[in-house]
């Protein structure tokens, strides 16, 4: 076991040591997480616990073939190999996987298009798109070795690779078409989403992926460092545009980033800058990103923390709080982010002695609001069964206490 400081200049931050494996990244050793670290110039005092119980055998009952899978590879200490190949068997019969897998066209695409969350008659896109639905699996636990994966890592690497065929603009290449100097945005925005799957996927240490890595970081870090990041629009008109010079970080660069845990540690300051500016409240003033006469509204650009809750930390989003929470989890920067921690701190207050997720009056399972999300939740579809509104949000608690390197008490 070994340590390495991932946000150097930090009083107390998390140390670890991670590495990535077919099952995403795992923590190997972590120093307790603090009770309470400074921002500059104030102090934040985080009301989280170092220790969690993990309902090992009610996840595995409870949750469904993915969450039952993931809950054995990546949460249980000594799973065994009857049970992951009988959970690894259940998951392969799964109806919320299979049908996806069933949507996958022969050329490696879903639904005709890359990043489409929802149909959209505008766009021209009929069903969601193929990195959401290759992220999907991923999320789901789904064989890497299955020939989905085959045919959507060949399209994803010539996308990552820049090549230029106009067929790989997909639901922008009319846009494009319009307007040629979107094409350089376009497939800019695709490179991060596509560098997301394949970090996801167990591709990080790939040359491919690490060098559209670092020329993605150094762009984001560039913004970082710059004015931009302080006052990242412009006015055109009655419009609010993001200005042309300004490359923020997104859900896809930040995902990207959390999926690689050892460019985490060559690229420390960054990862430590890009953890500040996650903690920060987002502008929220709409915007829209324009390039050339063409203007976008896009959901992927991250500005700032997006989570907004109440003053019990009850987040408005819960599965878009989670998923940022585990996020930021993954870089190490969750010790930054106030309301990020205070939305934490309430959901572990709402499990019960055995570690279910278990607060007042959940009457149906919590609803996504932001699409972005789609990939991430719910692994397990609403049903009649109370367990059912439980089981998604009791595994995230189980798995982001397990990344801040919490004191776990697995319960059989």
């Amino acid at each position: 076991m070994w340590h390495e400081e991932v946000c150097p200049g930090w009083p107390r931050a998390r140390l670890g040591a991670i590495e990535a494996g077919r099952g995403g990244p795992r923590v190997l050793s972590l120093r307790p997480f603090p009770s309470s670290v400074f921002l500059p110039g104030k102090e934040i005092t985080l009301e989280l616990p170092t220790h969690h119980r993990v309902p090992l055998g009610w996840l595995i009952e409870h949750g469904g073939p993915a969450i039952a899978l993931r809950t054995l590879k990546e949460l249980s200490p000594h799973p065994s190999e009857t049970d992951v190949a009988a959970a690894e068997a259940a998951l392969g019969e799964y109806k919320p996987a299979a049908s996806v897998v069933a949507k996958q066209r022969s050329d490696g695409t879903w639904g005709g298009n890359l990043l489409g969350l929802a149909p959209s008659a505008s766009q021209g896109i009929k069903d969601i798109g193929t990195v959401p639905q290759y992220r999907r699996l991923l999320e789901m636990g789904w064989s890497r070795d299955d020939r989905a994966f085959k045919l959507g890592n060949r399209l994803l690497f010539r996308l990552l690779s820049r090549d230029p065929d106009p067929e790989l603009l997909f639901e922008h290449r009319a846009a494009v078409k319009a307007v040629p100097d979107a094409e350089h945005w376009v497939r800019a925005m695709y490179r991060e989403a596509v560098a997301a799957a394949l970090a996801e996927y167990g591709f990080a240490q790939d040359p491919r992926l690490r060098g559209a890595a670092h020329r993605i970081a150094t762009d984001v870090s560039h913004y970082l460092r710059s004015g931009l990041a302080e006052k990242p629009f412009v006015k055109s008109g009655s419009q609010t545009v993001l200005n042309p010079e300004a490359y923020p970080p997104t859900w896809y660069s930040v995902a990207m980033v959390a999926a690689m845990p050892t460019f985490q540690r060559e690229r420390a300051g960054f990862t430590d800058r890009l953890g500040q500016y996650l903690a920060h409240a987002a502008p929220k003033k709409s915007f829209v990103v324009k390039v050339g006469r063409k203007s976008f509204k896009t959901n992927h650009i991250l500005l700032g923390n997006p989570i907004a809750a109440d003053g019990k930390g009850v987040p408005a989003d819960l599965p878009l709080a989670l998923y940022y929470i585990e996020l930021l989890a993954r870089i190490g920067a969750l010790h930054t982010a106030p309301v990020a921690t205070k939305v934490l701190a309430r959901l572990v207050k709402d499990c019960d002695e055995n570690g279910i997720w278990h607060p007042k009056n959940l009457r149906s399972q919590p609803k996504a609001g932001d699409r972005i999300t789609y990939h991430y939740y719910p692994l397990l579809p609403s049903g009649k069964a109370a367990e059912t509104r439980q089981a998604d949000v009791t595994f995230r608690l189980a798995l982001i206490a397990h990344l801040l390197g919490w004191d776990l008490e697995f319960l059989p």
